[in-house]
């Protein structure tokens, strides 16, 4: 019977992930109303809480696919409760990200949990528990550019769309980025179980370096054009323009002055 409530307590949605929720949908109808006096404002808290939201279901699908995959330790660890205090990283997984995002425009890709590799025997099943977390950021730009590529924008206020083609932007870039096969990133964790023992070894001591590599490289102006470049092509794929992400980060930096064409009205 203990074991039992221990362990729906250890799957039960967390609080604090609820709170975030009701963040989001409070700050997403202020958007969508024009209820703020600053617009700016309401796409700021609206996108920052989403993209927690996001961060915490990346963090999850690692952890549910791990359980599945014969790691039965994460529900202990609170992994299953979608609680963003309960990662190994916290500073990584949501404090860093959305430094991130308010200072670049760009979603970094959040520190993973800490699974048990060695109760998961498969190759594959190592594969997908790495896969599964931009696969989750995958889902989410496709649901926020959902009314994009629908051609279902009739109705929707000019901020909410801003602010979802520029939550999309934060998706399409975790994604990427989450996806290079670098030691330290999910793709490189995808890639890693069908490599041969020695290259392992020889690149197992470059891990932690491996994001701070990525974000070195993007400063360099032509690895951060390319880069922008395939991030926009794949969001002009989904429908969404780059005024539209444009306008999005201009109105999610309340801060600075908003630009006249992306100004909106009450």
């Amino acid at each position: 019977m203990t074991t039992a409530t221990t362990r729906n307590g250890d799957r039960r949605i967390s609080p604090v992930f609820v709170g975030i929720l009701a963040v989001t949908a409070v700050t997403g109808w202020a958007t969508w109303t024009g209820f703020a006096a600053q617009p700016g404002l309401a796409v700021f808290l609206f996108v920052t809480a989403a993209w927690i939201v996001s961060l915490c279901l990346h963090e999850y699908a690692h952890a549910r696919t791990a359980l599945h995959s014969g790691d039965i330790t994460v529900g202990a660890k609170g992994y299953l409760t979608l609680d963003p205090l309960k990662y190994t990283h916290a500073l990584l997984s949501i404090v860093l990200p959305v430094i991130f995002v308010i200072m670049g425009g760009i979603g970094l890709p959040g520190g993973a949990v800490f699974i048990e590799r060695g109760r998961i025997h498969k190759r594959w099943q190592h594969s997908l528990v790495s896969a599964a977390g931009p696969l989750t950021n995958v889902l989410f730009a496709a649901v926020c550019t959902a009314p994009f590529w629908l051609d279902a924008l009739d109705g929707v206020p000019a901020a909410f769309q801003y602010a979802l083609a520029f939550l999309a932007l934060l998706q399409v870039t975790a994604a990427i980025l989450n996806f290079l096969p670098v030691p330290g990133l999910d793709g490189y964790g995808v890639v890693e179980p069908w490599l041969p023992h020695d290259v392992k070894r020889q690149v197992e001591p470059f891990a932690s370096f491996g994001l701070l590599f990525v974000f070195a490289l993007l400063w360099v102006p032509s690895v951060n054009a390319v880069f922008f470049d395939a991030v926009d092509a794949v969001l002009r794929g989904l429908g969404v323009s780059d005024f539209d992400t444009y306008c999005g980060q201009n109105l999610y930096r309340f801060w600075q002055e908003t630009n006249e064409y992306c100004a909106v009205s009450r």
